[in-house]
């Protein structure tokens, strides 16, 4: 392992690591297997050795990154590398939610209605489905969803989905009374409040499964089920998946918490997680808004 600088303005250079070109090979089979399972090559174990290896990726390159920063070699030049570092990561993640949020305008409000010969498109009407109407939620002009005749239900927002907001609201209250405590020294109530965090994040994902498995066997609402059961899925869905991701990353950081780690003048990874935590709550309400809703 390579030595601390003694200079606080020096950045810390890492020494020689495996988990790069390991990562990237993780990534090439996890990629791989994607591909091999959407195209009917293989069945879906195909995802398995990836999924375990971006696992194991996550579990030991953390390790080496935590037992570096505890052994002291990390500085605040680095500190504020992770810094401007998460806050890029979760633009980018903006950027991410932001595409499909657009996909979801663009088809709720220009391809509906140009689809059912609204203003100068009352060709596209005449010519292509001269039955449809253009109303929203729609199973496309088509009907193409995974009934006979195409029709599903929408999950009403006064429901599970209220019921959820209702627990990322209060875990982002959590979180944020567990960081005070951190701050302030108070090392029990730290660890109360990020353990109802993480508790409630599953509690979450719980109640997405759920609705997900109500949503396919009784409202007949799927993937398939048109625009809208597309764009409902991938929004909630890669959300589900952040939220997991999410509690995953806040348990970690209890276990730490546990062992001793961070301090009220250095906490980054702490931090770090608690950011990403609020901007999922973030997205959810907007997710609940525009998808649940309106």
């Amino acid at each position: 392992m390579a030595q601390a600088h003694a200079d606080a303005d020096k950045y810390y250079i890492p020494h020689s690591s495996p988990w790069p070109i390991y990562g990237s090979i993780t990534l090439f089979t996890l990629m791989s297997g994607a591909i091999a399972t959407l195209d009917d090559w293989l069945p879906a174990y195909a995802l398995i050795p990836g999924f375990v290896m971006l696992a194991l990726l996550f579990v030991f390159w953390f390790h080496t990154v935590i037992a570096e920063n505890q052994a002291g070699i990390y500085n605040m030049a680095v500190d504020r590398s992770f810094r401007m570092g998460m806050m890029w990561f979760i633009f980018s993640e903006v950027m991410f939610f932001a595409a499909f949020f657009g996909a979801l305008f663009y088809a709720r409000n220009f391809s509906v209605p140009w689809l059912s010969g609204d203003g100068v498109k009352i060709f596209s009407k005449l010519l292509l489905w001269n039955n449809y109407d253009g109303v929203w939620p729609t199973n496309g002009p088509a009907a193409i969803g995974p009934r006979a005749n195409g029709t599903f239900e929408t999950v009403p927002a006064i429901g599970l989905p209220a019921v959820n907001t209702a627990i990322l609201l209060t875990s982002s209250v959590t979180v944020t009374i567990a960081h005070h405590a951190l701050l302030t020294g108070h090392r029990g109530r730290l660890k109360i409040f990020l353990a109802m965090t993480f508790l409630l994040g599953f509690t979450f994902v719980g109640l997405q499964a759920f609705e997900y498995h109500e949503a396919y066997t009784e409202l007949g609402l799927q993937l398939g089920t048109g625009i809208y059961g597309s764009t409902f899925f991938m929004l909630t869905g890669f959300h589900g998946m952040h939220v997991t991701v999410g509690a995953i990353m806040l348990t970690v950081i209890w276990f730490r918490v546990m062992k001793g780690h961070f301090t009220p003048k250095r906490h980054f990874g702490f931090e770090a997680v608690a950011w990403y935590w609020h901007f999922v709550d973030v997205v959810w309400l907007g997710l609940f808004t525009f998808v649940y809703w309106l």
